[in-house]
């Protein structure tokens, strides 16, 4: 991807996808040790989100020579979290329909979501948990992003 080119969704869906691979990673690594089982670790999945939002946004606003619009910036952090949940989830459907089914058991037997928990909830509960947490990183790491001369809009124009 030539890097003249860029734009708020290329940029989102190139590090929406590395972001995935970190989770990923993240989830066979936890996986092979046992820490799947335990659901306190699936925090970092959101520390691994959080640093590639804002990874896609000082990518871009280099891009722009510092000179971003707000909502460009907010439009690449939403997609990237929204490429990477959805690479992540449909990983998990593999994973957990496919190759470990004693997954789904074990997150069952902790009780936090009772019985009726299955794949397919399972996995549109990763993309609506990947999707609240990225506009709300991409919200919190665009006030600190944002170019200097931003003014907010002071009346309807």
């Amino acid at each position: 991807m030539a890097t003249s080119r860029i734009t708020p969704e290329t940029n989102g869906i190139r590090y929406g996808l590395f972001t995935s691979v970190g989770m990923i990673v993240y989830f066979i690594v936890a996986s092979l040790t046992g820490l799947v089982q335990r659901i306190e670790f699936s925090f970092l999945n959101g520390v691994i989100l959080a640093v590639g939002v804002c990874l896609a946004i000082v990518n871009y606003k280099r891009f722009r020579q510092d000179r971003m619009p707000y909502l460009h910036g907010f439009g690449t952090g939403i997609i990237t979290a929204l490429v990477a949940s959805v690479v992540f989830a449909l990983f998990f459907i593999v994973y957990a329909g496919v190759l470990n089914r004693q997954i789904m058991e074990g997150i069952r037997a902790e009780d936090l979501f009772g019985f009726d928990l299955s794949v397919t909830i399972a996995f549109l509960a990763i993309i609506l948990q990947g999707a609240m947490s990225g506009v709300i990183i991409s919200l919190v790491a665009m006030q600190y992003y944002k170019s200097p001369d931003h003014k907010p809009i002071t009346g309807i124009e």
